[in-house]
């Protein structure tokens, strides 16, 4: 059966919303005036679904303000929607074809819709980033102290310096309230901390980042993040399976800690070790180890979900 579904391409001023199969086109400003009539608009033609690529944030009051009216509404990653397109012939790219195109990319993909975040899950992100921005901040600021000489720009640099310190450790401080005061959160933080060298950061940046960890089967979450090997295999021919796509967030925070968490851990030491004498590249040891991690913090969070829910 064909669902009524409307297609809409997100841009930082404009939505352009597409029904199909009806062939409605129509433009709204992305703003809260225009996304409650874009909600009518929806309604008036019993459109089922709404379908949006992930626009670098643009798309994000409209996913939330028309999940709050009770429209389901689905993210769909902008890549495979522009491969969808070229496939189908559309090499041209408007913002009335995209949202075209967008609905058409719904329609055959079956795509159901994206859950919308809890108000905690999108203050816990919106602290998680800052704290991202602060921390970079700060770096920009210390390497530009190095080589400052002038005492008045020194003085300004270790004023700035120290002023991000403070915001470090008030956003910190505020990040381990919200995941302390939430029981289930508080479980995962207690359970992935197990393993020596996971800290705080690292278990914020997954909790905001990667929700869907422990609801998940390990293929899926890998995949996910960006961090599952894709074959390039053609009758006799088994080519170089690589990674690509996924979610960068927390690909780059497990990479990282990895390495980390096998200078602690004997079993991610001996995996660590077995790689290397395989003779494999030094990247490929990086994504296999943050795999690894990936999928040993998955099976952690699903038994901590699992008893969680056992106990309530």
């Amino acid at each position: 059966m064909i669902r009524t579904i409307c297609g809409v391409d997100v841009s930082k001023k404009w939505l352009d919303a597409h029904i199909r199969p009806a062939g409605i086109f129509h433009r709204f400003a992305n703003d809260a005036e225009g996304i409650a009539a874009l909600a009518c608009y929806c309604r008036a033609h019993g459109a089922e679904l709404v379908v949006m690529e992930a626009s670098g944030g643009y798309e994000r009051l409209a996913f939330l303000l028309l999940s709050q009216r009770g429209q389901p509404c689905a993210i769909v990653n902008a890549r495979s929607v522009r491969r969808f397109a070229e496939a189908m012939g559309f090499l041209e790219k408007t913002d009335k074809i995209d949202a075209a195109v967008i609905a058409h990319y719904g329609e055959v993909k079956k795509v159901k819709p994206t859950t919308p975040p809890s108000a905690a899950q999108q203050r816990l992100r919106a602290l998680v980033t800052r704290l991202s921005q602060v921390s970079d901040d700060m770096t920009v600021n210390k390497q530009r102290l190095s080589t400052a000489e002038d005492p008045e720009a020194v003085a300004s640099l270790q004023a700035a310096i120290a002023f991000f310190k403070r915001e470090e450790r008030r956003l910190e401080g505020e990040i381990a309230s919200l995941i302390d005061d939430d029981p289930l959160w508080a479980k995962l933080n207690a359970t992935f901390r197990t393993l020596k060298g996971v800290a705080d950061r690292t278990v914020a940046r997954i909790m905001a980042e990667l929700p869907e960890i422990g609801l998940l089967s390990n293929k899926a979450i890998t995949k996910l993040v960006g961090l599952a090997p894709i074959a390039n295999d053609s009758g006799k021919h088994q080519g170089r399976r690589s990674i690509r796509g996924g979610r960068a967030g927390p690909r780059g925070i497990l990479y990282l800690i990895a390495r980390t968490v096998a200078r602690f851990d004997q079993h991610f030491a001996d995996f660590y070790q077995r790689l290397q004498r395989a003779g494999k590249e030094k990247m490929v040891i990086r994504i296999a180890l943050a795999r690894k991690l990936l999928v040993v913090l998955n099976a952690k969070a699903r038994d901590a979900r699992a008893e969680f829910a056992n106990a309530t």
